[in-house]
């Protein structure tokens, strides 16, 4: 099983770059992570909905066919560490590919949002895109260890 993050801003500080791969290295073979970043749209005079188009297409572009599809969402499902465990459990049962979004500075086109398979929210705090890069491989690390027995987690 694979976990894609793809994130649309392919700049972040070095130390957000840093915690990134310090966190994905830690994941075992058998749950492959990887980081697509994607090109903010230029905002200029564009309309809204012109450069949700054009992110959303990027986003699709780079997302498996049969992927099942997570927005991060400030209005999506809160999750626990331990349900968050739980669903990582789940999607790794079915063996499909999960494709995670962390959206631009606009969010998320509203139409793919609402297509997506599942919507949850990190924090109910509005977090800069580098910290919600850490703070989500740091929360799917801590789940793979909640449901391997790992120490990491601590209750």
């Amino acid at each position: 099983m694979r976990l894609l993050v793809v994130a649309v801003g392919q700049r972040v500080p070095d130390w957000a770059q840093t915690a990134w791969y310090d966190y994905a290295k830690r994941f075992p073979s058998e749950l492959k992570l990887e980081l697509k970043a994607i090109k903010t749209e230029p905002r200029g005079s564009k309309s809204l909905e012109t450069l949700y188009a054009a992110e959303r297409e990027r986003i699709e572009a780079v997302i498996p066919r049969g992927s099942r599809i997570v927005a991060l969402d400030e209005r999506g499902t809160a999750l626990t560490t331990l349900s968050l465990a739980s669903r990582l459990k789940g999607w790794q049962l079915e063996a499909d590919d999960v494709a995670l979004i962390i959206g631009g500075p606009d969010g998320i086109d509203p139409a793919f949002k609402q297509a997506a398979h599942e919507r949850i929210r990190l924090s109910d705090l509005t977090l800069p895109h580098a910290f919600a890069r850490v703070l989500l491989v740091e929360q799917l690390y801590r789940a793979w260890s909640v449901n391997a027995g790992h120490p990491y987690h601590r209750e």
